[in-house]
């Protein structure tokens, strides 16, 4: 007996396995932030191995609560060296978290089950332990910058699961 897969049609597969990065409107792309405030982790590359070195230092406009930037639209103007993803530079930025919705759909590996879009639940980042939620340092509070290598985070470096 053989069996043939069902074939979906796809305008009934929802946007994020229909479409391209390049492909998706700005509320589409916006809407794949899961919110876990990983990408705003200091970030510090070994000179040798040219490994990344996370930290739990958030950059000052990251609200360690919501895990969100306090000023999204104008985050340039406060932290000029602030990246803006786009589908454009996404293959660049190696350094973005694992578990990040942008990077894991370019790599072709899908959202993770704990993704709120599959989900349906905006809790279900902190719930499956990828937020950053109440576990970062403002880099405001260091005293000097370079400090934030004390708070190395080698366990964020995982994809944070399927």
């Amino acid at each position: 007996m053989s069996v043939k897969p069902l074939k979906i049609p796809a305008e009934d597969l929802p946007f994020w396995e229909r479409k391209t990065l390049a492909e998706m409107t700005a509320e589409e792309w916006e809407s794949l932030c899961d919110g876990c405030g990983r990408c705003c982790l200091i970030r510090f590359e070994d000179e040798e191995s040219g490994d990344i070195i996370p930290t739990r230092v958030a950059c000052r406009l990251l609200d360690g609560e919501t895990c969100r930037c306090t000023k999204y639209r104008h985050r340039k103007r406060y932290v000029p060296d602030c990246i803006k993803l786009t589908p454009h530079n996404v293959a660049d930025l190696t350094w973005m978290p694992k578990s990040c919705a942008y990077r894991r759909l370019y790599e072709g590996r899908g959202l993770a089950s704990w993704h709120p879009l599959i989900s349906g639940d905006p809790e279900s980042v902190v719930k499956a332990g990828i937020s950053m939620r109440g576990q970062t340092i403002n880099e405001t509070e260091l005293a000097d910058p370079e400090d934030a290598i004390d708070y190395e985070a080698y366990d964020l470096l995982g994809d944070g699961g399927d």
